[in-house]
């Protein structure tokens, strides 16, 4: 007659105490040897441009380690779970547990309000925080990282602002809003109708205003003959804001999930060829937290049974799992920017594979 735990909150308070201990001080751990790389590799910038000791503790690395927590988060729940579980199970605290009446779905209670806590934190940094410290870590080192300051903005920066009508810009000077070349491009049917260039432009990201002291026209007929002008004094309006020159796939970084959705709505009434870049972006924000609680299954059915080799060889496997997982989400989502699959198909495609290997490793855990 198998005896019935009368206390499984103590069980449950135990199970997940150990479960997110592990999984904090794993991050700590990381963060600190990360935080001190990070440091030695740049002591060098902060010095030569002065950046303030109250600015780099607070504007930079305050601002990093979220952004750092959230990108690896996965991975640490997923050793967290394998490690503490495994140790369980090599102490027979597990088949004590099982033995008792504790179904193993029962056991995986505690675990699962875990992976809720720490999903949850990752969905808050995911849609609201890390777009916010991923502003002000782009201003920091734009002013104090030489490497940095000068890489917001490509040299060639081509924009459809509308259907069949693309904008031009070369060697675009944030500091002093000013290109030295602007083109505005018309298509129709696939061919150039007519175009306007000018040099050494300046734009007004207040009215979207491009001006320039000459500029030329040119227009194409059915017959492909061209006729040009030459003119003072631009002065046009266009549809595009000053943060749609910056790169587009570093620009969503620091957008909260009501400016990503605005901006993609914004980029489908333009035709934007970028669509696929921010569609990825979008769905990420959403898969990498729900993964947490795939990640927690895996962790939970692979360590729970002690086998010859005890927990290096949970750690091994697990790590291996976990890894391939993070190598199939970044080779999906390269598909996905190149137009080869949907975004969300590339994006939720790990999650449903690694899906299936939970609940095949579920079926095969002690029962």
């Amino acid at each position: 007659m198998k005896f019935r735990f009368p206390g499984y909150r103590i069980l449950d308070r135990y199970i997940l105490g150990k479960f997110l201990a592990t999984y904090f001080f794993a991050i700590a751990m990381i963060i600190v040897v990360v935080v001190l790389f990070d440091y030695v590799e740049k002591v060098d910038d902060f010095t030569e441009l002065h950046a303030p000791l109250r600015k780099v503790i607070f504007d930079y690395y305050l601002n990093f380690i979220p952004f750092f927590i959230n990108q690896f988060s996965g991975l640490f729940t997923f050793i967290a779970c394998i490690f503490f579980t495994s140790k369980m199970a090599y102490q027979t605290e597990i088949v004590a547990m099982l033995s008792g009446g504790m179904s193993f779905r029962r056991l995986m209670w505690p675990y699962f309000l875990g992976a809720l806590i720490i999903g949850g934190l990752s969905l808050l940094l995911n849609l609201w925080l890390i777009p916010l410290s991923q502003r002000k870590i782009v201003a920091f080192e734009a002013q104090y990282i030489k490497r940095k300051q000068h890489t917001q903005y490509d040299l060639h920066i081509y924009r459809q602002i509308e259907p069949g009508t693309f904008a031009y810009i070369r060697g675009y000077r944030d500091a002093a809003h000013q290109a030295s070349f602007f083109a505005l491009e018309h298509y129709k049917d696939g061919s150039i109708v007519r175009s306007l260039e000018a040099s050494d432009t300046k734009f007004d990201p207040e009215t979207k205003r491009w001006t320039a002291p000459r500029y030329t026209r040119r227009e194409f007929d059915s017959s492909g003959v061209e006729t040009f002008g030459q003119y003072r004094n631009l002065d046009t309006l266009i549809n595009l804001e000053v943060t749609e020159l910056g790169r587009v796939s570093d620009l969503i970084q620091t957008m909260n999930i009501t400016e990503l959705n605005r901006f993609l709505a914004q980029q489908r009434a333009k035709g934007s060829d970028e669509i696929n870049i921010i569609e990825v972006e979008r769905h990420a924000r959403y898969a990498y937290p729900l993964s947490t609680f795939i990640l927690t299954l895996i962790g939970v059915s692979l360590s729970s049974r002690k086998v010859r080799g005890g927990t290096g060889l949970h750690i091994g496997i697990g790590t291996g799992l976990c890894f391939s997982y993070i190598l199939f989400n970044r080779f999906f989502e390269e598909f996905a920017k190149s137009g080869s699959l949907p975004p969300w198909l590339a994006v939720w495609l790990p999650n449903i594979i690694y899906l299936f290997i939970a609940v095949y490793l579920y079926r095969k855990a002690p029962k």
